[in-house]
């Protein structure tokens, strides 16, 4: 069995010396897969990624427990350039392009962080999965529409060759022709640049059309988890998160199902 491109194994995550977001969390992303991680908000799923990139000690955060280990090496106290050069790529919640550049110029920032980086990064490569882009290139990022900001913030984390990408709700605040168009190019990254992508998406549906395993969290825990193709016949993943409820349940949450007080697993 190869060694996956992200293992999280029991990590405890802590705000402010206090609050607890991360209880135990544990999930594996193997090599050239996207796996989805799903829950509602407060869930924990952005601590989970921001724990990954090394991000949270920029927001008094902090891994009290277990280990995080990309490719097979231990990261949890690796800082967030090192790791973004190790290849590593993480395209936050909002999408934090610079709306006073252009998108040559967002372009040419993000690689000339990847400094360090035995291979040139190629902004040829980004135009070819978003040509958008390329007729924009010299528009200043604030003027473009939500869904090429997107476009461009994946974009500049492609610009790296990443082994890993860690995709924050991508559909957000998104048109669904857009969302569409969205998932449909990360798809085709994950299968040509055999990139391995965690990806967390409030868009379920979504998130499992192109996934071939998902994770679900409620309060800093995962509760259920396996192939998606399993998850979506799942009558209680059918009712949380696909809306095939008939509008009767009083349950709100995974928390509230008794038989997943001890997590369900699937072997594919």
């Amino acid at each position: 069995m190869s060694t996956p491109a992200l293992a999280i194994d029991n990590i405890e995550v802590v705000y402010h010396h206090s609050v607890q977001v991360l209880r135990g969390l544990s999930l594996v992303v193997p090599q050239g897969q996207i796996v989805a991680l799903l829950g509602s908000n407060g869930a924990g799923k952005t601590t989970t990624l921001k724990a990954v990139s090394g991000l949270l000690p920029l927001e008094v955060g902090e891994v009290r427990a277990g280990a995080i280990r990309f490719e097979g090496e231990r990261v949890d106290a690796v800082a967030p350039h090192l790791l973004a050069r190790r290849g590593l790529a993480h395209v936050r919640e909002g999408r934090h392009v610079f709306e006073d550049l252009t998108v040559d110029e967002n372009l040419v920032a993000a690689a000339n962080a990847l400094i360090g980086r035995r291979e040139k990064p190629d902004p040829g490569l980004i135009y070819e999965y978003f040509p958008q882009l390329k007729d924009r290139r010299a528009q200043r990022a604030g003027y473009l529409s939500g869904g090429e900001q997107q476009m461009l913030a994946i974009g500049r984390a492609l610009l790296g060759k990443p082994r890993l990408m860690l995709l924050d709700e991508p559909s957000l605040g998104l048109a669904p022709l857009v969302v569409d168009d969205i998932f449909k190019i990360i798809a085709r990254i994950n299968r040509e640049q055999g990139v391995a992508m965690l990806l967390v998406e409030q868009n379920a549906m979504a998130a499992f059309g192109i996934a071939q395993y998902g994770y679900i969290m409620e309060s800093g825990r995962v509760v259920i988890d396996g192939p998606t193709e399993k998850l979506v016949k799942d009558p209680d993943v059918q009712r949380f998160y696909l809306g095939y409820g008939d509008g009767s349940e009083e349950l709100a949450s995974f928390r509230h199902v008794k038989h997943y007080k001890r997590r369900k697993r699937w072997l594919s």
